[in-house]
């Protein structure tokens, strides 16, 4: 049976193409699973992944076949979801299990997994323990059995899909702020204000937001009215608008990865900005290069790469993993229980589709309200 896998040229990220995995009919090895995956998130991240795909190492999770040179020409983009085990070699993993965890935009894949915390792995989930993930970080390797997994809700695997990686993000990043005494700054401001991390961390710091506290979004033109209407910022502006910001005590934390925002807001606020940071690459045509040229040679601080999975680990050694779980999976609750009336989720079925909603996200034409549900099998 065909198994279709889209894979993105790694030099080039407007070539895409599906090719089939000759590999879907051959036998398992022992220890393996195969699975089919039903569905994935297709957001601005992902972008984030094919952008830094080189520096950062995400085409190494599943890397294609193929090769030019002594780099892999293509690579299958990845993406968060749910996968079902159709075929295993695994003893205590039974066909049928469903899990949530990184995949491949692809109809099947083959995973080796391994012990994930300590207990019976077949209800607490695995770890990917296949040789070419062993370098990467652990974040991305995990798989979480549903069956187990305190935070799934069948009627909820939509939003779970959509937002619970992004929010992830939201969450270590406001803690990382919280842990810096918001680096005595009186206004947080955050590019690619219409995206769902952005919005996720703009709604974590307006709760604890002091008096005087500013949370200030930039934003394209067109979504400027749609981020004012989330309620989650004191102001939103367009990037055009960076001279009017006061200038006052800032951090930056920057969604975009556009130099050219950064370099506007590093020097109109200058010795005023307090910490800057890059996130995401949604303008992925200008994304910092490396972590070491993220910020050089700007006014004020140095912009560095904010690596979430980082700051889940050491949070991790910290409270260990039972206190890290606990204190996401109640915010998280609190914040899937926020009414989203701007989130219009679609679905899309066929190779032709999907292939369409990527290169719409590369273009950055995709509604902000929009979320893309994906079933490539």
């Amino acid at each position: 049976m065909p198994a279709p896998h889209f894979q993105i040229r790694r030099d080039d990220l407007r070539h895409c193409r599906w090719v089939d995995d000759i590999s879907a009919g051959q036998p398992l090895q022992s220890g393996q699973i195969r699975l089919r995956v039903d569905r994935l998130a297709l957001t601005a991240n992902n972008i984030t992944y094919a952008a830094l795909g080189e520096a950062m190492g995400y085409w190494q999770f599943f890397p294609a076949a193929d090769g030019l040179g002594h780099l892999p020409a293509w690579g299958h983009l990845p993406a968060w979801g749910f996968a079902d085990v159709i075929e295993s070699r695994c003893a205590d993993i039974a066909v049928g299990r469903r899990y949530y965890g990184y995949f491949p935009v692809a109809a099947q894949v083959v995973l080796q997994p391994g012990a994930a915390d300590p207990g019976n792995r077949e209800e607490r989930g695995f770890l990917d323990t296949s040789a070419h993930r062993q370098a990467l970080n652990p974040l991305y390797n995990r798989y979480l059995d549903t069956r187990a997994d305190p935070d799934y809700s069948a009627a909820d695997e939509d939003q779970i899909a959509l937002l619970r990686p992004l929010f992830l993000t939201s969450f270590v990043l406001d803690d990382f702020l919280a842990r810096h005494d918001g680096f005595a700054a009186r206004t947080a401001i955050l590019s690619s204000a219409s995206s769902k991390t952005a919005y996720g961390l703009a709604a974590l710091l307006q709760q604890r937001a002091a008096p005087g506290w500013q949370i200030v979004g930039l934003t394209s033109p067109r979504n400027r009215e749609f981020c004012t209407a989330l309620g989650v910022y004191d102001r939103v502006l367009s990037y055009d608008d960076i001279p009017t910001l006061p200038r006052d005590t800032a951090v930056y934390i920057d969604m975009a990865g556009d130099r050219g925002v950064r370099t506007a807001l590093h020097t109109h606020l200058a010795d005023q900005l307090k910490y800057s940071c890059a996130v995401g690459a949604t303008h992925w045509q200008q994304p910092p290069k490396t972590a070491s040229t993220a910020g050089s040679q700007l006014p004020g601080p140095r912009a560095v790469m904010f690596f979430a999975p980082g700051e889940i680990e050491q949070r991790t050694a910290e409270w260990g993993l039972q206190g890290f779980q606990q204190r996401y999976s109640a915010s998280w609750q609190q914040f899937l229980a926020r009414d989203k009336p701007w989130l219009d989720i679609w679905h899309a079925h066929t190779t032709d589709q999907i292939s369409a909603i990527y290169r719409e996200l590369l273009d950055g034409n995709t509604p902000p309200q929009r979320g893309y549900i994906i079933h490539p099998c």
